[in-house]
């Protein structure tokens, strides 16, 4: 769907613009997730060379921006290409949502100052880790190639791969079998949850490459 979206960029320029916001959005976020998983896994403080929290507000400029991009083209062109405006804002918003996830993230090293080891879970939850890192970088990949093949296959993977794994995360940590200090495993929750939810936000990025707007976040029919 979104492909019938590139002819219109091709002859409107505020369009090309506010696609063009996007993947520099999404290299921004990228950058964020990278660096905050490094300051919560890696260090015993909070300290980044890289300014997560001014990234973040830059990427809540380009939201706006591509925001009224679409609401002059939409002003000046009418109805036709309403549908196309739908899902370019979609898209952006779940761009915007991973960003915040990768800051609540940084956030979390804050509080939680020693680096993060899941202990008897820490299998997992690296599992978890490696597997969204991985699906966010290749979904960044398949939505600026608009590469169908990636974007469906990536679809699948996420419920198996990470919906469900993160889920019993949580479920693991709340029954209470685990031996784990409260504030380990409150972190070690709360990390799961993030990286469940930035996988989810990358699942309907890339489902913006195969279906149409009200089926955005959903497989393909």
């Amino acid at each position: 769907m979104f492909k019938q979206i590139f002819n219109l960029f091709k002859s409107d320029s505020l369009y090309v613009q506010a696609l063009e916001e996007c993947h520099e959005m999404l290299d921004i976020d990228l950058k964020m997730f990278q660096e905050s998983i490094n300051v919560l896994r890696n260090k015993d403080n909070s300290e980044s060379s890289f300014d997560i929290r001014k990234a973040d507000l830059k990427i809540n400029e380009f939201e706006r921006s591509v925001r009224r991009k679409v609401m002059t083209h939409l002003a000046v062109s009418g109805t036709d290409d309403l549908g196309s405006g739908l899902i370019l804002i979609s898209v952006v918003t779940d761009i915007e949502r991973i960003g915040d996830y990768t800051k609540n993230i940084y956030d979390l090293s804050k509080f939680y100052t020693k680096r993060l080891n899941g202990h008897d879970l820490e299998s997992d939850l690296s599992n978890v880790e490696e597997k969204v890192v991985s699906l966010f970088q290749n979904s960044i990949k398949a939505f600026k190639d608009q590469d169908l093949e990636l974007a469906r296959q990536l679809m699948k993977d996420y419920k198996e791969s990470i919906s469900k794994q993160s889920d019993k995360i949580t479920n693991d940590i709340i029954s209470g079998k685990l031996s784990m200090d409260a504030d380990t495993a409150t972190a070690v929750a709360m990390y799961s949850r993030y990286l469940k939810r930035i996988g989810a936000h990358s699942r309907n990025l890339i489902s913006s490459v195969v279906n149409p707007f009200e089926r955005i976040g959903y497989r393909e029919e």
